[in-house]
């Protein structure tokens, strides 16, 4: 049995999320669909992290285990032909038999997209959260490195009785200035271990309430400190957020880009 890893980007617009569900279209149902088509073996893969309905990914990781004697490349190619247009694999490796994609990953990227435009912009709207009115993107700046370091994020997720720890580390919280098709946006990036149900949805949308003035900077570390999910604000919508990458230990996988 050979292991197979696959980097993968999707438009999550269409899918009712990353993982496998009993209803709806999901990114490892494609997956795994055009595997099969390829290898004619019916394999589960298993992701790095779940994304919810209309998250997207540029940097998603699965992996397989499987028979096919095809290299790396071909089953990149060959599956690039058998995948929908909102699913692409961007990078294929053999790896060892003890890579798994989620408890090898050492660290996960999210951005989350924010147009400051007066108008949105249409085809931004699946990429973007279009907030109107004036926002206060300094006090927003000052507020997210405080979720820098190992915390308890219980206030940032949803309630759920099978978790068994909201301790997370958190190694990057930051607002960055940027454009896209000539509109100005803002993106919160975050980076951490792992994070929970909702964790960067929940964050943005408390961000938000620093930046429009009901909620200060302190008020957004006691949040933190509180851990009670009625303290912080409202979850964001899925569509302004987008997984950017996974990264592992380089003995375990590396993609080309990471040499660089």
């Amino acid at each position: 049995m050979r292991n197979v890893a696959l980097r993968v980007a999707y438009d999550g617009t269409d899918f009712v999320g990353s993982q496998l569900q009993s209803q709806g279209r999901t990114v490892q149902g494609a997956i795994e669909q055009a595997w099969e088509g390829l290898t004619q073996e019916r394999r589960r893969f298993t992701l790095a992290g779940r994304t919810d309905a209309g998250v997207h990914a540029q940097g998603q990781v699965v992996n397989v285990r499987g028979e096919t004697r095809h290299t790396p490349d071909t089953i990149a190619r060959a599956m690039n032909a058998l995948l929908p247009d909102d699913v692409r694999v961007l990078a294929a490796r053999e790896v060892g038999p003890d890579f798994h994609a989620r408890y090898s990953a050492l660290r996960r990227d999210y951005r989350y997209l924010i147009d400051l435009e007066p108008t949105p912009l249409p085809t931004l709207r699946h990429i973007a959260l279009h907030v109107a009115g004036r926002i206060d993107t300094t006090a927003m700046a000052e507020a997210l490195p405080q979720l820098e370091g190992t915390h308890d994020f219980a206030a940032f997720t949803v309630q759920s009785p099978d978790q068994k720890s909201t301790v997370r580390t958190v190694y990057v919280a930051r607002l960055v200035e940027t454009e896209l098709l000539g509109r100005r946006l803002i993106a919160i990036d975050l980076a951490a271990n792992a994070f929970l149900q909702h964790m960067v949805r929940v964050i943005v949308g408390t961000v938000l309430l620093v930046g429009r003035g009901r909620m200060t900077g302190t008020e957004f570390r006691q949040v933190l400190e509180r851990h009670d999910r009625k303290a912080a604000g409202p979850t964001a919508v899925a569509h302004g957020l987008t997984l950017m990458s996974v990264r592992y230990p380089p003995e375990l996988v590396c993609w080309d880009d990471e040499r660089a």
